[in-house]
């Protein structure tokens, strides 16, 4: 008998407010604007029927706030909380839950740079269209659009998949093997490579892939195979 069938589901953060000014973001730390709290809770109630058990993030407040809106939906009535590793020192010790049918009723979320959104170096905080009128579409298209071009000081497509997926295959797909349910709230392109890995893309491939903000995509996963699902 095969084992359970497990669910992952990935979803690319809500707007963000320099999503919605135009700016180049990457790691610069901009929370959801209103109508990106608004496409999280519409995601989280697409997805709010689905038992959670595991969540990831990135250190990013907008991927952050984009999961516990979504947890904010959740049919279960559970709540997310951050897990602080041993690193965090006194957020780790003082953070423990003592009682056991407390625990029952509470969600753990597991925060990773890994999962941050890719860095774009000197382009971060610069209006798009005015980059463009600078370096031109075509130079601006292959620092955004290229698999292994980077941006001035910043990483490419390339460099972030070498950081999410060996953190995918490790710390995530472990909890699927356990027929665990594991939601990932991250950003376009750490989940684009991440759905590289999963669907065998090619460089060309994933370069047309766009993530939806605010947009759950489903997995089932079982021995080793991925399926897309509807929910």
């Amino acid at each position: 008998m095969g084992k359970k069938v497990a669910k992952l589901i990935l979803m690319r953060h809500g707007q963000s407010v320099w999503n919605k000014q135009n700016l180049f973001t990457g790691w610069v730390d901009i929370p959801l604007s209103m109508e990106g709290i608004q496409e999280s809770l519409e995601g989280g109630k697409k997805i709010s029927h689905i038992p959670m058990d595991v969540i990831f993030v990135s250190t990013l407040i907008r991927a952050q706030m984009t999961a516990f809106l979504v947890m904010a939906e959740h049919s279960s009535g559970k709540i997310a909380y951050i897990v602080h590793g041993k690193e965090e020192g006194k957020l780790f010790e003082w953070s423990q839950v003592y009682d056991e049918e407390t625990k029952k009723t509470l969600i753990p979320v597991f925060k990773a740079d890994e999962l941050n959104e890719r860095m774009y170096g000197q382009l971060q905080g610069l209006n798009k269209q005015h980059t463009i009128d600078k370096y031109g579409a075509e130079q601006v298209r292959i620092w955004r659009r290229s698999y292994d071009v980077a941006p001035p000081g910043g990483e490419s497509l390339a460099m972030t998949a070498k950081r999410s997926i060996p953190f995918f295959q490790k710390n995530i797909v472990p909890y699927l093997e356990k027929g665990k349910n594991v939601f990932v709230s991250a950003h376009g392109n750490s989940l684009r490579s991440i759905v590289m890995h999963i669907e065998k893309l090619s460089k060309e491939q994933v370069l047309e892939l766009e993530m939806d903000t605010g947009s759950p995509l489903i997995y089932n996963y079982s021995d080793g195979l991925w399926q897309k699902s509807d929910g």
